[in-house]
């Protein structure tokens, strides 16, 4: 099986052509525990599969490092975007591509061949606490600066959805904060029936802010762009930002854009590590 390696700021994955692979013999989220493990097999947070659409110029498929299947991913998709350039199986620069989230549509700038630079219209955020989903009252309402009962503590928390759901922290140094230890029980919280992405958050501007994700089913990550999307849109909810916000992770810096069209857009460069093939031994272990 031929795979290649690509990254959106360390938020990295480990892409599978199924125009040419056939993975029927494989249970997919096996296939994902056994390639993404970092020691005994690639390594990444998960796998995304290109696969064909009906409605799209692609389908995107994302799997997380622990098997479980996300939505959408806009690191992922950024990547996603670079190889099926890069790798001939497309010349647009203008895409649309069929997720769990809907229809994402990303634009690439190309020089001399190469993509350095994609920006994704990550389409509307949803709001609305059974748009989360959030178990609670009122259904229908924001969630923004709410009580969240975690660990002893309580948490003020802004949930926002972009095709997969997020719960927002603002702390008052994110470096020094015990993500490893929070991030899993905002995750796991009886309250998101689907569990959930947390991200703190540390303000330093109206157009700046700096973040650290626990990602479902990965752990904490070098970058999430749906988390930084969703980042923006709960410090402009709180009025701690501005429309433009730039988005510093562990591995770099997005740029995040809530426009006058209600619409989310999504700025950051891609890059590709390696590719390769997968030995029989190891696919072996991932057979139906």
């Amino acid at each position: 099986m031929r795979f290649t390696k690509l990254h959106g700021l360390g938020n990295d994955y480990i892409y599978i052509n199924t125009l040419e692979e056939d993975l029927s013999a494989y249970d997919l989220p096996k296939l994902s525990r056994v390639l993404s493990d970092r020691h005994f097999g690639i390594g990444g947070d998960g796998i995304i599969l290109v696969c064909p659409s009906g409605v799209a110029d692609f389908r995107m498929r994302m799997l997380n490092a622990d098997g479980s299947e996300s939505e959408m991913c806009g690191n992922g998709m950024r990547a996603f975007a670079k190889f099926v350039y890069e790798h001939g199986l497309t010349d647009k620069t203008s895409l649309a591509v069929e997720t769990g989230a809907g229809i994402i549509k990303p634009e690439l700038t190309v020089v001399d061949g190469v993509v350095t630079l994609v920006r994704v219209d990550m389409g509307e955020p949803r709001l609305a606490r059974e748009a989360i989903p959030m178990l609670g009252e009122p259904k229908d309402q924001p969630v923004i600066g709410a009580d969240l009962q975690v660990g002893g503590q309580t948490l003020s928390v802004t949930c926002v959805s972009v095709g997969n759901p997020h719960c927002i922290t603002f702390v008052d140094d994110v470096a020094k904060y015990p993500v490893p230890e929070v991030g899993p029980l905002v995750e796991n919280h009886e309250l998101f029936p689907r569990r959930i992405n947390a991200e703190f958050v540390e303000v330093l501007s109206r157009e700046h802010v700096k973040m650290r994700v626990w990602e479902r089913g990965s752990g904490e990550t070098m970058a999430c762009g749906t988390g930084a999307t969703s980042t923006a849109v709960a410090c402009i909810l709180n009025d701690k930002c501005d429309r433009k916000v730039t988005v510093t992770l562990l591995g770099g810096d997005l740029q995040i854009e809530w426009a006058e069209d209600n619409h989310l857009f999504l700025t950051g460069p891609a890059n590709e590590a390696f590719s390769g093939e997968v030995h029989p031994s190891l696919l072996a272990q991932a057979e139906v």
